[in-house]
C-alpha cells in the first residue's frame, strides 16, 4: 500500500474540504491510501506556542510524515496570491529532507482556495511548487482532458485543484471544483504507484 500525504493548512475550512475530497481520490485507486496532515497557526506573539497534538481534525506534520510518503498533496488558501504563512513556514523547516534528497523523484500535487475568482488560485499554486520542485519533486497536475476543466465556471485550473470560497468563505464547493479534486488525488497516486515500480 502506497501511502500519499495530504498537507494543507485552512483557515475557515475551504482547503480542508478540498484536503477531504483529494484524499478520497486517492484512495479510490487500489494500493494508495490517504494519510492527512496539517499545521499549526503562526503566532505573532513569540511565546506562543500550540499543543503538540491539535484538539481537532488532522493531527499535525512531521518530517517524517513526508519521508515516509510515495506522494504529497499540498493545500493552502491564498494570500495575496500565494500561500499562507504556517504552511511556508514548516516548508522552511525541510531543509534536512532537501540536504538527503528524501523527497525527490516522489510525484506532488498543489491546490488552494481564494475569496474571489481572481484572487491568485494560479499564483499561489506556481508558489506552492516551487520549493517542491527545488526538493526534485515530480509536478502531476490536471489535463485537460477533465471537461470539467472547461466548464467550470468556478474554481479549475490545470496547475491543481482550486476553490472560490466567496467574500465571506460561504460558498459551497461546486460540482466542478470536487470533481477535479478527485481527480487530481486519482492522478496523483496513480503517479506514485507508476513511479515506484
Amino acid at each position: 500500500m502506497k501511502e500519499i500525504l495530504v498537507l494543507y493548512y485552512s483557515h475557515y475550512g475551504a482547503v480542508k474540504q478540498l484536503a477531504q475530497l483529494i484524499a478520497h481520490g486517492i484512495e479510490q485507486v487500489p494500493g494508495a491510501t490517504a494519510r492527512i496532515r496539517t499545521v499549526p497557526r503562526v503566532s505573532t506573539v513569540c511565546e506562543a506556542v500550540e499543543p503538540d497534538v491539535p484538539d481537532a481534525g488532522a493531527p499535525y506534520v512531521a518530517l517524517k510524515d513526508l519521508e515516509e510518503c510515495s506522494g504529497l498533496a499540498l493545500g493552502s488558501p491564498t494570500r495575496f496570491g500565494n500561500m499562507a504563512a504556517p504552511l511556508k513556514y514548516f516548508l522552511d523547516s525541510t531543509s534536512s529532507l532537501w540536504l538527503r534528497g528524501a523527497l525527490a523523484g516522489k510525484p506532488a500535487a498543489v491546490f488552494t482556495s481564494t475569496s474571489s475568482m481572481h484572487g491568485g488560485q494560479e499564483t499561489t499554486l506556481i508558489s506552492m511548487m516551487l520549493p517542491l520542485v527545488h526538493h526534485g519533486m515530480v509536478i502531476v497536475g490536471l489535463p485537460y482532458t477533465e471537461p470539467e476543466l472547461i466548464s467550470t465556471a468556478s474554481g479549475g485550473t490545470p496547475y491543481g485543484a482550486s476553490h472560490v470560497a466567496g467574500a465571506t468563505s460561504d460558498r459551497a464547493i461546486t460540482d466542478e471544483e470536487k470533481k477535479l479534486c478527485l481527480a487530481l488525488g486519482k492522478r496523483l497516486a496513480e503517479t506514485a504507484l507508476k513511479l515506484a515500480a
